[in-house]
């Protein structure tokens, strides 16, 4: 049976844990998700009646922390749809090309070429060259 990647937390070490963030929290603030994890996974273990007790949090919060839990871990996550667009090809208003080799020069002068266009025209240039 493989084992899982998080920890396993004991009931003693949530108990620590919630009362050093009770000791520092400022004011009112709600518990945080990671406080809400360690309990709901003590509670798989331990019981939700004993875990609430222990850690003195609302048995009907923890038993929805908990079933919130199992959902998210049972339930694979939906499939997403990533549209990809292909950037439209870009037009270049003007463009001059000047070859010169031992045989003299040659200029291309384009207008409104895109640059695949261009792409292709170097391309062949080159081979004919070789």
């Amino acid at each position: 049976m493989p084992r899982s990647k998080t920890p396993t937390v004991s009931l003693e070490e949530a108990k620590a844990r919630f009362e050093a963030w009770r000791q520092n929290r400022k004011g009112k603030a709600a518990i945080p998700d990671e406080l809400w994890a360690a309990a709901a996974e003590v509670a798989r273990k331990e019981g939700v009646s004993r875990t609430s007790t222990e850690l003195r949090v609302e048995w009907n919060h923890l038993k929805r922390r908990m079933a919130a839990a199992s959902k998210a871990s049972t339930k694979p996550a939906p499939a997403t749809f990533v549209e990809l667009v292909a950037p439209r090809p870009q037009q270049l208003p003007e463009c001059t090309i000047e070859l010169e080799c031992r045989c003299g020069k040659l200029r291309i002068q384009l207008k409104n070429a895109s640059v695949s266009d261009l792409a292709a025209l170097s391309r062949e240039l080159l081979e004919s060259a070789s």
